[in-house]
């Protein structure tokens, strides 16, 4: 791994703490927050990476802990915590989607489909159903998203990318944020309406949010 100053991230990566790690999060942690913290250390989950915040250190990460909903209320618990850079044990990005295949979900033999047909875009999954492979946990019900990430390498696959989600909206749940370079998230719905309306997009990077043209972030294609 790289040395911890070095070391780049982006939203939507899985980040494993170390115990140095986990000792300083429970240490800073509310008390209602403790226990969730104590089961993810104990199942040795990973977290997630969110946007940075104005008030982090550059030698820390924003990282977030998003707990299943509750089984009797439905509320999901989402933690928000930082961690030094050097108490990362492991990183990985964002989980591919054909890992997400084994796990029962009200929509199994439609996503089988879809992500067979998928497999030249190199999805990831993030998002409860991401979740749900990586703890074991009760992440998903019948009004759970498929939260896909896509980093288009062309216009043209872009393109391709969209005629296949759109052939498949109608009978599947997909969500999620197509990634422009330099960490550039869009959300493909809004990337869609866009391409007819002519509006801006909203622009999600690690650092915060802007609105932008659908050319200049095309263009940004066009030079990789």
């Amino acid at each position: 791994m790289p040395a911890a100053s070095a070391l780049r991230t982006a939203r939507h990566q899985l980040v494993w703490l170390d115990a140095s790690g986990w000792q300083a999060a429970l240490a800073g942690a509310s008390p209602e927050h403790r226990d969730a913290l104590l089961l993810w250390q104990q199942r040795q989950a990973p977290l997630v990476v969110r946007r940075h915040e104005p008030d982090a250190r550059p030698s820390q990460i924003c990282l977030g802990l998003p707990m299943p909903p509750d089984a009797i209320s439905g509320h999901k618990l989402r933690i928000a915590l930082k961690a030094e850079r050097r108490h990362i044990a492991h990183i990985k990005p964002a989980l591919p989607l054909h890992l997400t295949l084994g796990i029962v979900t009200p929509w199994q033999d439609s996503l089988a489909e879809f992500a067979h047909a998928a497999q030249p875009f190199g999805l990831q999954v993030y998002g409860s159903m991401a979740m749900q492979v990586l703890t074991g946990l009760p992440y998903l019900s019948d009004s759970s998203d498929i939260d896909l990430l896509f980093h288009p390498r062309s216009a043209r696959q872009l393109e391709q990318y969209l005629t296949l989600l759109t052939a498949y909206a109608g009978c599947l749940p997909l969500d999620g944020e197509i990634i422009f370079p330099g960490d550039q998230a869009v959300a493909w719905k809004e990337w869609r309406q866009a391409q007819t309306s002519q509006a801006k997009v909203l622009v999600k990077t690690g650092a915060g949010v802007r609105l932008s043209d659908t050319a200049s972030l095309l263009a940004t294609l066009e030079q990789h």
